[in-house]
């Protein structure tokens, strides 16, 4: 990956949050009119929303967008439990 692609990447928890409230990659694309292999090819970080599909999934998800999008990684679950203390 090259160093303007790696700063560009979007990263997101779209999965997560799609496994928390336990619906397919099928139902949320369903959910939000687009194909499924497009929540898919969101997940992996291969395909960056519009700004208008990124508020339908903050809609849908009923979270603001900054909590499934972000320009850095977001922290793995648990990393803080693991460094504390």
């Amino acid at each position: 990956m090259s160093e303007t692609a790696a700063r560009e990447t979007i990263h997101n928890r779209i999965a997560m949050l799609r496994a928390e409230r336990g619906i397919s990659r099928r139902e949320l694309a369903d959910a939000l009119g687009v194909h499924y292999q497009t929540v898919g090819y969101l997940e992996r970080g291969e395909y960056s929303p519009s700004l208008h599909l990124a508020l339908r999934l903050a809609e849908h998800f009923e979270v603001p967008v900054e909590v499934i999008f972000s320009v850095r990684p977001f922290p793995r679950i648990g990393a803080a439990d693991r460094t504390a203390g």
